[in-house]
């Protein structure tokens, strides 16, 4: 029983082939025409007639084919990133004291400058009035340091006035060199108590300063007590409790700013040179997030050494804060235009060796292929690149031809894209 089922099998192939490659043939059969070499003869006779074309027009296989015209489009960089808080910040405390403020709940908006959280002052009041205490002191010195400086140069000025006359009167031999030496004691004795006065008033005045210091680190240490919002924000975590004791470091809240809200992607090294600042860019957020248009406002200059891929950042207006940091996003950023045609999809085909292009016609109606680059997929078509400024593609048919054979086309109406 199998091998009748094989020979059936092969009775039917036999039966379909001729039914192909015989199909001229079969019709004159069946319809009473002349055998196949009349038929041959004929054909010659009308080629001869037709200024020697190849083949009979209704031998030809018939193509749909439409005139497409080129357009300056613009380009687009595609990319698939995420979005990106404009800024985040962990905000923490610079001192140890004890909170003593309501803690802000997550969510919440913060203005800058609005007390995240205030600690326990402790004694700080109380250093401080000791700083300025001793500020006070160490300026109350300095008049009287300043004082005992001018005294010192009197005493100065008058040893130098007696030892010039003790010198005078010894070289006339009115004086003895005792006199002369004792004057130069005295005047050696008077510089140095300026120099003793001079230190002291210098010793004055570096106490100011380091009062000053003290005033100064006293009432820092007072400011630090209300931990502050550096901007206006979210608040992404609570606020530190009440009562619980903050070290220098420890964390007081998380705030993020999404209003205006970054777009993050990665842009490769082979597309990095079609990407410029200040360049119009939109995308697409994941989860029905809508479509938010923007600006690019940085461009890496440095590659990552793993992807060789180049940081790009969009910043894109969000007053309503619907979009949240971290949402995928599909993101265009526009380029240069680029001359392409907007084809049906359905014209596209393979070569025998799997290049993607359309088939076209070209003079006389013969077929050729041409290779093409998808630029971009849209509703009406797909954009693409590679074709000459007006190409006649085959839309309908071009399955069943190949490059080189002559076809019979009908023209669509003539569409410019």
């Amino acid at each position: 029983m199998r091998i009748f089922s094989i020979i059936a099998a092969i009775a039917v192939t036999i039966i379909l082939a001729m039914s192909i490659l015989a199909r001229p043939q079969l019709e004159a059969m069946f319809s009473g025409s002349s055998d196949p070499v009349d038929q041959t003869e004929d054909a010659s006779v009308e080629e001869t007639d037709q200024s020697g074309a190849a083949v009979q027009s209704d031998k030809l296989v018939k193509v749909s084919v439409r005139k497409i015209t080129g357009q300056e489009v613009d380009s687009a960089v595609i990319l698939r990133g995420e979005t990106e808080a404009a800024r985040q910040v962990d905000v923490r405390s610079e001192t140890s004291a004890i909170v003593i403020s309501e803690p802000l709940r997550k969510g919440a908006k913060i203005t800058q400058g609005e007390a995240l959280c205030v600690l326990d002052p402790g004694t700080r009041g109380a250093a401080l009035d000791e700083a300025r205490a001793r500020l006070s002191e160490a300026q109350s010195r300095v008049p009287e340091a300043e004082a005992r400086v001018e005294e010192a140069r009197a005493r100065l000025d008058e040893a130098e006035i007696n030892q010039n006359a003790a010198s005078r009167l010894v070289q006339d031999g009115y004086a003895s060199q005792t006199r002369v030496a004792g004057a130069d004691a005295a005047t050696a004795a008077a510089r140095a108590g300026v120099t003793t006065a001079t230190s002291g008033l210098s010793a004055a005045r570096s106490g100011i300063q380091a009062a000053t210091a003290a005033v100064a680190s006293a009432e820092k240490e007072i400011e630090r007590l209300e931990i502050l919002a550096p901007f206006d924000g979210l608040l992404e975590s609570d606020t530190a409790e009440l009562g619980s004791l903050l070290q220098p470091g420890a964390l007081c809240a998380t705030i993020i700013q999404l209003d205006p809200i970054k777009l993050v992607g990665f842009v490769p090294e082979t597309e990095v040179n079609r990407v410029s600042l200040g360049a119009r860019a939109g995308a697409r957020l994941a989860a029905g997030g809508g479509e938010v248009v923007g600006e690019v406002t940085f461009l890496s200059r440095s590659a990552d050494p793993e992807t060789r891929t180049f940081r790009v950042e969009i910043e894109v207006p969000n007053g309503d804060l619907a979009i949240r940091d971290g949402q995928t996003a599909e993101i265009a950023i526009a380029s240069a235009g680029v001359k392409a045609h907007l084809i049906p999809q359905s014209s596209m085909t393979l070569n025998d060796e799997g290049t993607l292009g359309v088939r076209l016609v070209e003079d006389e109606n013969v077929v050729a292929f041409a290779p093409i680059s998808i630029m971009r997929d849209t509703i009406d078509g797909v954009w693409v690149t590679g074709l000459p400024e007006e190409a006649d593609v085959i839309t309908i048919g071009q399955e069943f031809v190949t490059a080189g054979v002559t076809v019979a086309p009908t023209w669509e109406s003539e569409v410019t894209q």
